[in-house]
């Protein structure tokens, strides 16, 4: 139009920026198992809310790795006038109440665990969030680290959503001669409502007696539903289970967390991935999983165990 339209006062009709598409969805509800080579708490915030009726976590035990640490201040959910609101970096409890003080105080003794907090904060709000209100976490962890965890995830997701601290008991490998040899783990476990969680202790694989003579023929034959100590073995070098991943955990533990806190066609998440023992499990017992690693040698292991093609990000 050149001089003319420019002479007439002409308006050159403005152009509609293009929109930036959406991340392709990583889940869907008619999602076939998925396996997902990426940072966990990348993919996690790719995902929906409530999808997941159980999340399973065990994360790397803290051995001294340093992470990024995070500075917090003082501060609650909603800050009345003249308080300071929350910055992003201030973790919320989810009943509303700051409990930045509380991991404060405990990273006050140890410097160590506030960096493994830190990394591990975001990644349980995130597993808390795909949790549906039937859901329960499941957190692995090792002595160093499950005293610390119990009382900030006491805070975090409120102490009424605690249900049991579970022990698993083994005995294998070496064992010290200058203290009680240290041969169990801790599994916290925590529920995302407390009034509507899902427990059937009735899909539960029972286990023998320890003194069957005490109880009747029948409850010998039986069984007993187990407590909250699990003596189980861990995966033996010669085991029919091993993959050759160095911390594999026994399928026998995942499955009786599956029964329990799931039903035929739910939704299980293992955001740290391992060798895939928690996707086996829930495979064989009709439940769906979505792992998660970021480890390129463990995302292999999953693909030749379970015969399923990952979704790098």
């Amino acid at each position: 139009m050149g001089d003319d339209a420019a002479a007439s006062g002409a308006v050159a009709p403005t152009q509609t920026p293009t929109p930036t598409p959406s991340p392709t969805p990583l889940w869907s509800p008619g999602s076939p198992d998925l396996l997902i080579h990426a940072d966990n708490l990348t993919a996690m915030r790719r995902m929906p809310d409530a999808i997941m009726r159980m999340a399973y976590l065990d994360p790397p035990f803290n051995t001294g790795r340093a992470q990024l640490r995070r500075t917090t201040s003082h501060s609650r959910a909603s800050a009345p006038d003249g308080e300071s609101a929350p910055t992003p970096t201030t973790w919320q409890g989810f009943g509303g109440e700051s409990y930045v003080r509380t991991v404060e105080a405990l990273t006050s003794y140890d410097d160590r665990f506030a960096d493994y907090w830190a990394f591990l904060a975001p990644r349980l709000q995130e597993a808390h969030r795909l949790l549906d209100d039937r859901g329960t976490l499941y957190l692995h962890l090792d002595y160093r680290e499950a005293h610390y965890a119990k009382v900030a995830l006491d805070a975090l997701f409120g102490r009424d959503c605690f249900l049991n601290e579970i022990i698993w008991a083994y005995d294998y490998g070496a064992k010290s001669r200058s203290r009680w040899p240290t041969k169990h783990d801790t599994i916290l476990v925590y529920v995302k409502d407390p009034d509507r969680y899902l427990f059937d202790s009735t899909e539960v694989d029972r286990e023998p007696y320890m003194a069957p003579g005490l109880v009747t023929p029948e409850k010998a034959a039986r069984g007993k539903l187990p407590t909250d100590v699990w003596w189980h073995t861990i995966v033996g070098t010669t085991s029919r289970e091993k993959t050759g991943y160095p911390t594999q955990k026994p399928v026998g533990i995942l499955r009786r967390m599956i029964q329990a806190s799931t039903a035929p066609g739910d939704w299980v998440l293992d955001p740290f991935a391992g060798s895939g023992t928690t996707a086996a499990a829930a495979r064989a017992l009709g439940r769906r999983s979505v792992s998660i690693d970021s480890g390129a040698d463990a995302v292999a292991v999953i693909e030749r165990r379970l015969a399923i093609a990952a979704t790098r990000l």
